[in-house]
């Protein structure tokens, strides 16, 4: 997928956070001609209410006051400017790819029911598997019972293998096999899927320390990644989730599902000040290929991109990176 196709599917997702967030924003610039303590408290009321949230609205608002201050800014359609450079500076970046290392990559989906994580295991697969990947997929959601046939039919749609047992089977045995099993095959990465565990329930969060425990057994250093799952739909929702499993599973990134499917993208910057973690992919569409990697520039670009051109808006991410 080129440049511009995937710049195109990330500004198609935000239709929605652009329409509520980034339209009221030039609404609000718009009235006045000069820069005024109202005008910055009102772009301040527009990022809490599209879940930016507290902590990364105190630190960008902070940080426009101070350099409208300190570089003598006046007029007011600098605002959005400085509101874009603003919000790209407090979104984590995340890693590069996983660099060589001895036997497969392990990552380890997490999450609470209805998130997207077997929809996200399939879509990630798609991905590792079109960038050359062979991949195998561990079917450890055992205690749902079409958790199975679900992820089965997205391997037969990603092209890849699956580990699977039957329902009721110990999560961790299937991790373990899977996990033994890739080494045996020479397989490039290996993606858990786990169950859909409530976080009010420490029992399953024991469950995904145990499952963590097997794997090293295995390989030591592994899970190398453990991906959260979170709708985005939920908003900061999401982040009371989130919370819950970082101590149990080690999550290394987030994976935000169904972008598409609300005005509140905006808690993409308070995932990244808040949880202090990399978004790692956006889903911004029903499709298979519709999972897309998070890059900064692309984001904030395709997030405060309206009437301008598309190609010379992709040229801009380009120019970024």
């Amino acid at each position: 997928m080129g440049l511009l196709d995937r710049f195109k599917k990330v500004k198609d997702g935000l239709s929605r956070t652009r329409s509520t967030f980034v339209e009221r924003i030039t609404r609000v610039i718009s009235k006045k001609t000069k820069i005024d303590d109202e005008l910055i408290d009102e772009i301040e009321e527009t990022l809490l209410s599209s879940d930016v949230g507290f902590d990364a609205t105190e630190k960008i608002i902070g940080d426009i006051r101070a350099r409208v201050k300190s570089e003598g800014y006046e007029d007011a359609a600098v605002l959005n400017r400085l509101l874009r450079e603003e919000i790209a500076k407090y979104l984590i970046v995340p890693d590069g790819a996983p660099g060589p290392k001895d036997g497969p990559h392990v990552i380890m989906i997490v999450g609470v029911n209805g998130a997207g994580k077997t929809t996200t295991v399939g879509k990630l697969s798609y991905n590792f598997r079109n960038d050359g990947k062979k991949v195998l997929i561990a079917a450890a959601d055992t205690f749902r019972a079409a958790a199975n046939e679900q992820l089965q039919i997205w391997a037969n749609r990603a092209g890849v293998e699956i580990i699977q047992q039957t329902p009721g089977t110990d999560p961790g045995a299937v991790a373990y096999d899977a996990v033994n099993a890739a080494k045996a095959r020479g397989v490039d990465v290996v993606l858990i899927d786990t169950a859909g565990r409530l976080h009010t329930k420490t029992n399953l969060m024991e469950e995904l320390r145990k499952i963590v425990r097997v794997i090293k057994k295995v390989i030591p250093d592994a899970p190398h990644e453990v991906y959260l799952v979170l709708d985005a739909v939920t908003g900061q929702n999401g982040l009371v989730q989130a919370r819950q499993f970082l101590d149990a599973a080690g999550v290394t990134g987030i994976v935000l599902t169904k972008l598409d499917g609300t005005a509140k993208g905006g808690i993409v910057i308070a995932i990244s000040q808040e949880l202090k973690l990399p978004v790692k992919y956006i889903g911004v569409g029903e499709g298979i290929d519709d999972l897309q990697p998070f890059d900064r520039e692309t984001f904030v670009e395709a997030l405060f991109s309206d009437t301008q051109d598309e190609n010379s808006a992709a040229g801009s991410v380009a120019e970024g990176t």
